[in-house]
């Protein structure tokens, strides 16, 4: 699989990463962290790649290394190979997708529609002031351990 990352852009340091979500007015923050060779990392970064140019009028998507830029790995508990989470006018908004985990996806997806429908969601309840939206599809029975 070639590695889609190289199409998305990286944030390469802490305060990178805090101008991106800080200065994003009116879309959702989209930011992928991980490394860009690690497996997972590299089907969910084929996601965002190929969703990229069809959620942008709503979303902006980053991807960060978390070997180069640790900053967050603590206060966002990265653990996971690939963690994808979501920020609107520098909040971090929470999304239930039925696994018990609100604060992100720390699995790659696989299916682009079911992407754009979260990242909508998140969109459209962030706008709203929620801080928790909940997905459009229950996650639970699917998350694989």
């Amino acid at each position: 699989m070639q590695a889609m990352s190289y199409l998305l852009p990286h944030l390469h340091s802490g305060y990178a990463v805090d101008q991106a979500i800080l200065g994003e007015e009116e879309r959702v923050v989209v930011i992928r962290f991980g490394h860009d060779w690690d497996p997972q990392c590299m089907q969910m970064d084929e996601i965002l790649a190929s969703v990229a140019d069809q959620i942008k009028n709503f979303a902006v998507v980053f991807l960060v290394d978390i070997s180069a830029v640790p900053d967050f790995n603590t206060m966002y508990e990265l653990y996971d190979p690939c963690t994808t989470m979501f920020f609107f006018r520098n909040k971090h908004i929470m999304v239930d997708l039925g696994t018990g985990n609100n604060n992100k996806i720390n699995w790659a997806m696989n299916d682009k529609q079911e992407f754009i429908d979260i990242v909508e969601t998140v969109y459209r309840g962030a706008r709203k002031g929620r801080g928790l939206v909940v997905s459009p599809k229950d996650y639970s029975t699917k998350y694989r351990y």
